[in-house]
């Protein structure tokens, strides 16, 4: 089959993303992403160091992370996203502004980090007490509640797994199950964090059940990268997603003085005694009924036009219910 009249596939724009060396949710990543959007991932060079924080900052050193970034360069990226949560926050709020900066300087396009999407998603949303989930050790969670504090977010809970490698491994269950661990005072929002622990499929059942927002690391870093080129990210029944995002500050009614009695409010004043409405005895009485009189009667069937066929939309005739439904309780 000749296929050369197709001239070529359409033209894809591009994210680039850094991910550490033992990143292994590509396909994750795939799927916040709309058709006309292309990722071209790189891994920083591998370290024989298990996650910690000092694996933590040698994937986020700025050489390392420069010669990722002009890797990407050759393949053109609109935008370029460090996928990396620890990586982003071991240094704090002041460290993870300098690596945005190092990476926009090396490839001269706008470039984030997972740390700082989550910080901007947490202001889309108005969250500023998190229940936080990690695989992390409890020095790593303790690192990254450092990190939100400083940008003024307070963890209310929190529930971690202590691993050191494999975190890709992890099933959908066991994050749920840390979630409803974490979730035990008042939060505005859960956040999910390691860009390695999948999440895409546990985020709307959590959202359902807890009745917050659920983020993620790689939805908000997907999220933020896809904003700052004016594409939306694909995910179904994500809150953050939404176009605008779900409003989950609802102001409480204040009362200002005491509520006037009825017989105070001088709208009441206006509805007249009971006494001063006319007695209707008989239907003559109504009002409207007079005019009905006057109106002429029909004198014949032949005055009434009948409806011609289709000018009424007939009600659809439900469908038989199949097998499957009949056995519904």
């Amino acid at each position: 089959m000749d296929v050369s009249f197709l001239g070529g596939p359409q033209p894809q724009r591009g994210v680039g993303v850094v991910a550490p060396f033992d990143f292994a949710l590509d396909r994750e990543l795939w799927r916040w992403m709309p058709d006309e959007i292309s990722l071209r991932l790189t891994r920083t060079p591998y370290v024989p160091v298990e996650v910690s924080l000092d694996l933590a900052r040698l994937v986020s050193e700025h050489e390392t992370l420069g010669e990722a970034v002009r890797a990407l360069g050759a393949t053109e990226p609109e935008v370029i996203a460090y996928a990396c949560t620890s990586g982003s926050f071991v240094g704090g709020v002041g460290g993870e502004r300098a690596m945005c900066e190092a990476m926009n300087t090396a490839g001269e396009v706008p470039s984030l980090t997972t740390s700082g999407a989550l910080l901007e998603a947490l202001e889309e949303l108005g969250a500023k007490r998190i229940a936080l989930v990690t695989p992390y050790t409890e020095s790593v969670t303790q690192s990254l509640e450092e990190y939100l504090a400083e940008a003024g977010v307070t963890v209310t809970g929190r529930a971690f797994l202590g691993l050191t490698r494999h975190i890709w491994k992890v099933p959908y269950r066991s994050v749920v199950d840390m979630a409803r661990q974490a979730v035990v005072g008042a939060a505005d929002a859960l956040f999910i964090s390691c860009t390695n622990l999948p999440t895409y499929d546990a985020i709307p059942q959590l959202e359902a059940e807890l009745r917050m927002p659920v983020l993620s690391a790689n939805q908000v870093t997907m999220w933020a990268a896809l904003r700052r080129i004016g594409a939306h990210a694909v995910g179904p029944y994500q809150g953050l997603l939404l176009d605008p995002p779900p409003v989950r500050h609802v102001p409480r009614l204040e009362v200002r003085g005491e509520i006037p009695e009825l017989h105070e409010m001088p709208e009441i004043h206006q509805i007249p005694e009971i006494h001063q409405i006319p007695e209707i005895s008989g239907i003559g009485d109504i009002p409207g009924i007079a005019e009905l009189g006057r109106m002429e009667p029909v004198q014949h069937m032949q005055d009434v036009q009948p409806v011609q066929p289709g000018e009424w939309a007939q009600p659809a005739q439900p469908d038989a219910p199949t097998e499957e439904q009949e056995g519904w309780t």
